[in-house]
């Protein structure tokens, strides 16, 4: 049923405690307030993610512009080393912002709640930038952009 409303596709990233980069695909995130401005995004508990994003200060949300449907499917895919060959810059406390994204937004971790099976985790946003690319959207098991 969900499969039918259409999502913006985002990779969330941070460094985990070695200083490696970790991300992840997700469309599980939305805007919660303006002042202070807040989203937040979902994280399953059995994802091997987790503990990264549990750990770190800061996180990115990089809003993933029309042609990087491989980015995305990339970052959903069980390898290791998800950002080799990415192009990235870094940005609050050295977490990675992809390059060529439609947007992104830089996050103070500020608070977790655990729901379910998930973690609906709340970000503070500290900067945000956005291209004039259009994003990438994902309906019923297809990629897509706006028209």
């Amino acid at each position: 049923m969900l499969g039918c409303y259409p999502t913006g596709v985002a990779v969330m990233a941070t460094r985990d405690r070695q200083g490696a980069s970790v991300g992840l695909t997700c469309n599980s995130f939305t805007s919660v307030s303006l002042s202070p401005p807040l989203v937040l995004w979902c994280l399953a508990l059995y994802s091997p993610s987790l503990p990264a994003f549990l750990d770190t200060p800061h996180f990115s949300i990089n809003i993933l512009s029309a042609g990087q449907s491989a980015l995305s499917r990339r970052f959903s895919a069980p390898i290791s080393d998800r950002f080799e060959g990415v192009e990235h810059t870094t940005g609050a406390g050295g977490i990675p912002l992809i390059t060529g994204c439609a947007a992104y937004l830089e996050c103070r971790n500020e608070t977790r709640h655990y729901v379910g099976d998930h973690v609906i985790f709340i970000g503070h946003v500290l900067r945000c930038a956005r291209s004039t690319h259009k994003p990438l959207v994902f309906s019923e098991g297809q990629y897509g952009a706006l028209a």
